[in-house]
């Protein structure tokens, strides 16, 4: 078994975790190096650091946005990622089946199996960053640029329904959709870029996507006012929203998204700048590891 390099944070408040982080400092030893942060991009230096000492194996103990900066730090240096959900929703232990227990996701990395995944890609000026499920371009990037931290700490994930009730109330400019360097393909207020199939949970917004398959899976709403909104709402927990008139669904290697004024996108919810934004796929670029499947069962 590799040495394990666990990236987590300690400053972490209320009871869970402590109870994680007790459990982790009493797995430290010679076969696990514990990492803590002190700040927000501290998780990517720690990663690129543990790349650059030979560890093989580098654990994200968090949410999304901890495995965001981790997989940033690692790149497609071919090291392997372990999770650790500690986050509030975990959509991408979720698609994956990590169990959310830190007992059960522990077992997961020590005896789990290796799968190769898609490396999402976006490139804004003269950034490139990665990212593992999900991104956003207009409507919902607003929302998360507007749940600030303050916001976040007292109420948590109704910090991004609070801040997306609010942005129904802002006229948003449309986002133009070019695919693989053709012509425009759509045009709405909200374009969300899938690598899985999960958004904000449970919710299969992308059906048809595969973590292996080489594509990114795009979904593009026309409109966000409130009546827009909660009838797409209603369509994606029905799974009828790509059915819908006003709602385009398509899978691209490559697409661009522009848009006038100040149109701000995200990466596995961050902000991550405004755009012109490039988005790509960097085919089976992540190693990480996954419960192993019984009965032969492929993987979704």
């Amino acid at each position: 078994m590799d040495k394990l390099f666990v990236i987590f944070n300690p400053a972490a408040r209320g009871e869970k975790n402590q109870r994680v982080r007790k459990f982790l400092e009493a797995k430290a030893g010679q076969s696990v190096t514990l990492a803590p942060t002190e700040r927000a991009g501290d998780a990517k230096l720690l990663a690129a650091r543990a790349v650059q000492e030979g560890f093989r194996v580098i654990v994200a103990a968090g949410g999304d946005g901890t495995i965001n900066e981790v997989v940033n730090g690692m790149g497609t240096s071919g090291a392997t990622l372990g999770v650790l959900p500690l986050g509030t929703v975990n959509v991408f232990a979720h698609e994956l089946r990590i169990p959310r227990r830190i007992e059960v996701a522990w077992q997961v990395i020590k005896t789990g199996e290796l799968r190769t995944i898609d490396l999402a890609r976006a490139e804004a000026g003269a950034a490139t960053r990665y990212f593992v499920q999900l991104a956003g371009v207009g409507f919902d990037a607003q929302a998360v640029r507007d749940a600030s931290w303050e916001l976040k700490k007292k109420i948590g994930p109704l910090s991004y329904v609070w801040a997306g009730i609010k942005t129904l109330g802002t006229t948003l400019p449309p986002v133009e959709v070019s695919v693989n360097g053709s012509g425009p393909r759509a045009t709405g207020t909200a374009v969300l870029v899938g690598n899985g199939r999960f958004y904000g949970g449970p919710f299969a917004l992308f059906p048809k996507a595969r973590m292996d398959d080489g594509l990114l899976d795009v979904c593009v709403f026309e409109s966000c006012g409130y009546l827009d909104v909660l009838r797409y709402g209603q369509g994606i927990l029905r799974g009828a929203h790509i059915d819908l008139g006003d709602v385009e669904y398509f899978q691209a290697e490559r697409l661009v998204c522009t848009a006038p004024g100040t149109t701000p996108f995200e990466l596995d919810g961050e902000d991550a700048g405004d755009a012109p934004v490039t988005f790509s796929i960097v085919p089976r670029a992540l190693r990480v590891i996954v419960p192993k499947l019984e009965g032969g069962k492929e993987h979704a």
